[in-house]
């Protein structure tokens, strides 16, 4: 007689019910290590979700709000709940709280760069200077340690437009580049090494019709409205591109990616289905070319450097830093040292924040650590705020995978194999 199995079932609109209380989540949480305030994953998701179904007074926003959304959770929970989510969607249901001025200009990314762009040489110096660090402090409580990211004077999309768009009509096959907030506002060199390595592999680069920033900074500042609506509009354009264009959707973020790919239905409620697939980072993308054997790229013989690849966590999440390394590992002149994954602490705006500065540094000691005990020209990984983490807390120099790539890429050699 063959044995009935009865299989986990959920009354609720996510799969806390699957928790079997093992811990392993509080284990690998980051935040728990360094900040005894901080519950831990399974008593602010799945048992505190139990209470807050019965009664919303059991919803605790100030103990939540230390939670990073590094999803480390996730990745170590056995059962597959979505411990990060629920955490997440608790603040999203529950909070009453207003965002305050601080939280709501750190996350408006677009309004912000657009301004600081505009005047770079005079916002670069200016938040530079100790005492204005200090004022911002006092009034805005963005802690006076926090070293901002420069502002660059020409955005990412007027240079494409003066210099590469034109460029781009004579090739045969395409991809749509979702190049987020730091590569438009900060720092254009990344959105022009993809272009450069897009173009010698035989992809022309189109931009989406009227990006958004991704949304990250408003969800995790409580601006589910604004974040909605920009998701809504993202997914739109990858639609039209994607869809009607037959051209997928690369990025250079790992935050961005996993955001537009989980965080918009997970949390928001904006569905993805028809192109989430084709949503994925650049690293993916050529990997996969090569794996499948579409394409090859030739390095030049000169090239030695020695890089440290740190996981960023949500790029932990996807499962895909195998991407990132492979393709590091296909240049014959480096050398590369795989770091042991852990969290940097910044998570986006929450280093930033004055009351959450202390923990931010604790949870990223161990990573810094690492680092400095490591013999390498360059620290390597897909996200940019890890990158403003790791270069404000170590010596460490930090670039995107793209950007080795294109540095080591033979432009020449590579075009010539796929124009024959």
């Amino acid at each position: 007689m063959k044995k009935q199995q009865n299989k986990p079932f959920n009354i609720s609109d996510n799969n806390f019910e699957q928790c079997v209380k093992c811990t392993v989540c509080t284990v690998y949480c980051p935040v728990v290590q360094v900040n005894p305030d901080y519950p831990g994953p399974k008593q602010a998701g799945p048992d505190g979700e139990r209470l807050r179904l019965k009664d919303p007074n059991f919803f605790d926003e100030e103990a939540l709000k230390l939670c990073l959304n590094c999803k480390r959770c996730e990745v170590a929970c056995p059962s597959g709940v979505k411990i990060g989510d629920v955490i997440q969607a608790a603040r999203i249901k529950y909070s009453r709280k207003r965002p305050k001025l601080r939280d709501s200009i750190m996350a408006n990314t677009d309004l912000v760069g657009t301004v600081a762009s505009a005047f770079a040489p005079i916002v670069n110096t200016t938040v530079a200077l100790k005492p204005v660090r200090q004022i911002m402090d006092k009034v805005l409580k963005i802690d006076h340690h926090r070293i901002f990211p420069k502002y660059s004077g020409e955005k990412f999309e007027t240079w494409y437009r003066k210099h590469a768009a034109a460029q781009q009509q004579g090739f045969s096959k395409y991809v749509s580049y979702f190049h987020g907030c730091y590569v438009n506002y900060n720092f254009p060199q990344l959105g022009k090494d993809l272009v450069k390595i897009m173009n010698a592999a035989g992809y022309g680069v189109d931009l989406l019709e009227k990006e958004k920033c991704c949304g990250v900074a408003l969800i995790s500042n409580g601006l589910i409205k604004q974040a909605t609506k920009q998701a809504r509009q993202n997914v739109r354009a990858l639609r039209k591109s994607i869809l009607q264009n037959g051209a997928p959707v690369v990025s250079t973020s790992s935050t961005c990616t996993f955001t537009i790919r989980d965080e918009y239905p997970h949390l928001l409620g904006v569905k993805n289905d028809d192109v989430r697939d084709q949503t994925e980072l650049a690293t993916r993308f050529l990997f996969r070319l090569i794996d499948s054997g579409e394409l090859k790229l030739v390095f030049k013989k000169d090239y030695t450097t020695r890089v440290a690849y740190h996981t960023p966590c949500h790029m932990e999440k996807l499962g895909w830093s195998i991407y990132s390394t492979s393709l590091l590992r296909m240049i014959p002149g480096l050398k590369l040292v795989q770091l042991e994954s852990q969290c940097c602490g910044i998570a986006g705006t929450y280093g930033f924040k004055k009351e959450n500065y202390e923990t931010a540094q604790g949870v990223g000691q161990p990573l810094f650590t690492q680092i400095e005990n490591t013999d390498v020209d360059y620290i390597v990984t897909d996200c940019e705020t890890c990158k403003w983490q790791i270069e404000m807390s170590t010596s460490g120099k930090v670039k995107n995978p793209i950007s080795i790539l294109a540095e080591a890429l033979d432009v020449e050699a590579t075009q010539k194999l796929w124009q024959k």
